[in-house]
């Protein structure tokens, strides 16, 4: 099947494929690929998250907004992530916390943002349950990244990202063992880890079923 990665196709099979309310259990993880060096324990008990998986509409097609962490942070530092953080108390789920990150982080006001649905939540090897909302972002927005801890906000083709052919497998080393994690290099930016993990769960979801 040949897609156009546009909006309008976008929106009909996200209609039909993102869930409509996030998974309670997370169904991805840090450990997907590594079934015999797990670093997730069991027993966990995750702290609650939100990302915003940002789809900006552009003339020749939708592209996906990522930012790249400050050099300087404790945790993280220089990955490239989408906008997002722990789930605060005051916030009413989810979607609100990933909208108040994606607008403290980057600038982008809420009133740009309507949510479409959910991926797969997502187990991180440093204890987060990361519910990631899937929306699409009108233009016109004004980017201002947050001065601590964003050093850069870049969009990346839609269709690029879901081109399977770009969803390589590296590794490297972590306590002593070998690590194997979803990457996908694009013009000088290294997308990997949960944040490529939850970009391969997009493509499984909305553009690999039929």
């Amino acid at each position: 099947m040949t897609f156009r990665f546009d909006e309008a196709e976008f929106r009909e099979r996200a209609g039909r494929f993102l869930h409509h309310a996030p998974p309670e259990l997370p169904r991805r993880s840090d450990d997907d690929l590594n079934p015999q060096a797990r670093i997730i324990q069991p027993g966990t008990v995750p702290r609650p998250a939100a990302v915003l998986v940002p789809l900006v509409e552009r003339d020749n097609g939708l592209t996906v907004l990522l930012t790249r962490r400050t050099d300087h942070l404790a945790r993280h530092a220089g990955q490239v992530a989408f906008p997002g953080g722990r789930i605060d108390d005051a916030d009413e789920g989810p979607v609100a916390a990933a909208l108040r990150e994606t607008e403290e982080e980057t600038g982008i006001s809420r009133g740009f943002v309507e949510p479409l649905g959910f991926l797969d939540t997502y187990l991180t090897g440093t204890a987060y349950r990361v519910v990631p909302v899937v929306g699409i972002v009108k233009p016109g927005f004004t980017i201002t990244p947050h001065e601590g801890e964003v050093a850069d906000v870049f969009e990346v083709p839609l269709a690029f990202l879901m081109n399977p052919l770009h969803h390589e497998t590296h590794s490297r080393e972590f306590q002593g063992r070998e690590r194997f994690y979803y990457a996908m290099p694009y013009e000088g930016r290294y997308i990997w880890g949960a944040t490529a993990g939850m970009i391969r769960n997009l493509y499984t979801l909305v553009y690999e079923a039929t």
